[in-house]
């Protein structure tokens, strides 16, 4: 069975096709960039319902089929932002109506937990989930994908993207913020906030900008906030693992992308006699690909819904859905 995937939680308008042997066929990925400033939840959802029909038609072209080969749609249903939430899950129900084949709403961060492990081969990963609007340590134990640990204020990618903003850098800051980094070669006092489990990072964006006042080079306060942001996702990652007793760790979402994060992570692992995973790039970030293969993984193991029940919700959970298609 053909599944076509649409994700619409934040930025991002994505839509993908996979095949019946869950190999992906397409993936469409169209990002909205503010003009100035950062992201404003309407202007991303009027982006999302201006693509989402072009994209639709552009992902069932380039993975060689056409609509009538579509037997289950799926989008993202949470969590994410409302309005853009909304633009993806009705242009869902209205194309899976149109096409009378199934639908079924997915969980935006499980899906991310799915593709990569179908992508790096990886079996029961703790996954270091670091996105612009999430950012959780998860791992699988009895039949859920458990929360050990996440961000008590923004995500790691949130944070990012302001500190980019503030300093001039654009948005979707994070390459450049990267890039900077390079070059810096002072690692200025940045709070370091990890409570057992858990991290927040609104004190290192506060504390970031002051510096920029005393005047301190770009290259440096990136360079920091880089390396103590990372240090924190790293420590609470290596914690999970002992915690739960894996040997693999998963990256995923944007911030996975990041060659540092990568680096720091994937030592970490290496020291603990373990092995760092991340998916192709396309698939670090939101994608529909993504929420198809989820899509497809969950009707194959008996998950029905209804229109009724794609109701979306911003606040929807990882620890909240029964994972089905795992023994």
């Amino acid at each position: 069975m053909i599944t076509l995937g649409i994700e619409g939680t934040a930025h991002t308008l994505g839509v993908g096709v996979v095949d019946s042997e869950r190999k992906v066929l397409s993936n469409v990925i169209d990002m909205y960039r503010p003009p100035q400033g950062g992201l404003h939840p309407r202007e991303a959802a009027n982006h999302h319902a201006e693509v989402v029909a072009g994209d639709i038609e552009k992902a069932v072209s380039d993975a060689g089929i056409s609509l009538k080969d579509v037997g289950l749609v799926a989008f993202s249903m949470g969590p994410g932002l409302g309005p853009c939430l909304r633009v993806a899950g009705t242009a869902a129900r209205a194309l899976a109506l149109s096409l009378d084949v199934p639908i079924i709403g997915v969980n935006h961060c499980i899906s991310h937990i799915e593709i990569g492990n179908a992508m790096t081969g990886c079996t029961d990963p703790c996954l270091l989930y670091a996105s612009g609007g999430n950012t959780q340590v998860i791992a699988y134990s009895d039949s859920r994908y458990r929360i050990f640990g996440e961000t008590q204020d923004v995500g790691i990618g949130n944070m990012l993207d302001k500190l980019g903003r503030d300093l001039g850098l654009g948005f979707y800051a994070g390459p450049t913020i990267e890039k900077l980094a390079l070059d810096g070669d002072k690692l200025l006092d940045l709070p370091y906030s990890v409570k057992g489990m858990d991290i927040a990072f609104s004190g290192i964006l506060t504390a970031a900008m002051a510096y920029k006042e005393k005047g301190c080079r770009l290259e440096d306060i990136c360079f920091s906030v880089q390396e103590t942001a990372f240090s924190m996702l790293t420590e609470v990652t290596e914690r999970a693992m002992a915690h739960v007793g894996k040997s693999e760790v998963l990256l995923g979402g944007g911030v996975a992308q990041n060659g540092r994060l990568r680096e720091m992570v994937g030592e970490m692992a290496k020291e603990r006699g373990g092995r760092m995973f991340v998916p192709d790039r396309q698939f670090c970030r939101d994608n529909g690909a993504m929420i198809a293969w989820l899509g497809n993984l969950m009707y194959s193991s008996g998950v029905r819904m209804d229109v009724g029940d794609t109701e979306v919700r911003q606040r929807f959970r990882t620890d909240e859905v029964s994972v089905t298609w795992r023994k």
